[in-house]
């Protein structure tokens, strides 16, 4: 658990220069490409396509 903990600690001290904007930024593309899926319909296909993929790999 401590090599993790180091791990985890260094990864997020060499975050320390992102700030806020570049979250924001990654927030609102985000956004928008859940809201152009939405738009187009998208919805449906995506999530029939991700329960065949399971269904493949679980044999179902």
């Amino acid at each position: 658990m401590g090599a993790w903990r180091r791990t985890v600690v260094s990864r997020m001290r060499g975050d320390a220069g992102a700030g806020f904007v570049e979250y924001a930024g990654l927030m609102i593309i985000i956004a928008g490409i859940f809201t152009m899926i939405d738009g187009l319909g998208l919805d449906g296909a995506i999530s029939g396509a991700i329960m065949r993929a399971v269904n493949n790999v679980i044999g179902g």
